[in-house]
């Protein structure tokens, strides 16, 4: 089984739709998948109780309270993890994790709340030596904006991997609204912004 932690203190980056998106990749896959929510919102949750029973199963699980075991047949495990995290929940959920993803958005404030958080996992045995792999993905990018240009001068120094670049659309709202991802809608549709995806799937697959 690989275990994917979607994680970053920095609130509002876009933690449940990478975590949303990456459980319904994989689950298209063929993947026997589980989303595990630790948020207290819950918002993981809620977008699978929404999830048409005609689209790729994902099993949820309910770990706002601690998190559990997961469930044995699994293929996939993606965790979601809320912003308010402290040093033990960290360690507790890198523990858990296989491939730890770090979404950031353009600006300031999510820079430096990047750099602390980085800075704290950095500090965890798992990460230093090499045994989590880490995987920055740079969110809601508009093309040929000072935003995004201010952010790629900033991922270009955090120290590991940046590994894809999602551009801003209003297919996430959609999706979020109807427990779909863009890989449950046509490919024709969704064409350009699954090209995002491509390698954060690769990279996620590469670890199993």
């Amino acid at each position: 089984m690989i275990s994917i932690l979607v994680a970053n203190t920095k609130g509002g980056c876009g933690k449940t739709t990478l975590a949303t998106h990456i459980a319904a990749a994989l689950a298209a896959a063929g993947h026997r998948t589980a989303l595990a929510d630790v948020d207290r919102q819950r918002s993981s949750l809620g977008w699978l109780e929404r999830r048409p029973a005609t689209a790729p199963a994902i099993r949820g699980l309910d770990w706002t309270r601690e998190p559990g075991d997961p469930p044995a047949g699994l293929d996939r495990l993606v965790i979601d993890a809320p912003a308010a995290l402290r040093g033990k929940e960290i360690e507790a959920l890198v523990r858990e994790a296989d491939v730890i993803v770090l979404p950031v958005l353009p600006g300031a404030f999510d820079e430096g709340a990047t750099l602390r958080f980085l800075g704290r996992i950095e500090e965890l045995k798992p990460v230093r030596k090499g045994r989590k792999a880490v995987a920055v993905v740079g969110n809601r990018l508009r093309a040929r904006t000072r935003s995004a240009e201010r952010l790629d001068r900033f991922l270009a120094g955090v120290g590991h991997r940046v590994v894809a670049r999602l551009r801003d659309s209003q297919l996430y709202p959609d999706c979020a609204g109807t427990g779909l991802s863009l890989f449950d809608l046509p490919a024709s549709r969704t064409r350009d912004a699954r090209a995002d995806w491509a390698p954060l799937l690769a990279f996620i697959e590469g670890e199993g």
